[in-house]
């Protein structure tokens, strides 16, 4: 029952936004095109519940082909990312296409955040135990690591400090969430994303 109240309220918060947001959709496509060359989308392949690569859809926040110099964005290569970008990027405006993806029953609002396969190869067997769930947009992990970037941006290895100190401490919040997965925290979650973004 809770996993179809759940799938419920995926689907009636995705249309609902995507319905609320579609001309601030339409803005922010012009102003990435205007700002910089490229597409308007970003794809990239996650892994997704049950170990399944899906593609992610998020607003292209980067200059077209600085993701072929690495999987991690820090500080230090800010310079990567459009002026544009960094306005979404502040308020998580680039995950709204995200929405498409929960629509499509490849994501929930509410779940562990999907990672590339280059990371996920490194996860302990207790850590895979996260594959177990559907990925989400947000989860107390996201919340918990919202400055994640300026984290790494004062490290002189961010890929390392990512998979030795970031991502373990990550996926142990999620894993906690998960075997706590109700509708209650569900909603918490949602509204501490909420107040983070506006805080």
């Amino acid at each position: 029952m809770q996993k179809f109240l759940i799938r419920f309220f995926d689907l009636f918060f995705s249309l609902t936004g995507l319905i609320i947001f579609f001309p601030f959709f339409l803005i922010i496509a012009l102003l990435i095109v205007i700002d910089s060359k490229g597409g308007v989308l970003y794809r990239q392949s996650r892994v997704g519940e049950g170990n399944i690569d899906f593609i992610l859809y998020k607003f292209r926040t980067m200059q077209t082909g600085a993701d072929k110099h690495g999987q991690i964005t820090s500080g230090k290569h800010s310079m990567s990312i459009t002026k544009a970008g960094k306005f979404l990027r502040k308020y998580k405006l680039d995950e709204l296409p995200q929405l498409f993806n929960v629509i499509k029953g490849e994501m929930s609002l509410v779940g562990p955040r999907p990672e590339v396969r280059k990371y996920v190869d490194l996860y302990t067997p207790e850590q895979r135990k996260v594959l177990n769930a559907k990925p989400g947009i947000t989860d107390f992990a996201s919340i918990a690591y919202a400055n994640e970037n300026e984290l790494l941006g004062k490290s002189d290895n961010p890929e390392k400090m990512y998979i030795e100190e970031i991502m373990p401490a990550k996926t142990k919040l999620n894993m906690q969430f998960i075997k706590h997965y109700t509708i209650r925290n569900y909603f918490i979650v949602i509204l501490k994303t909420i107040v983070r973004i506006f805080s």
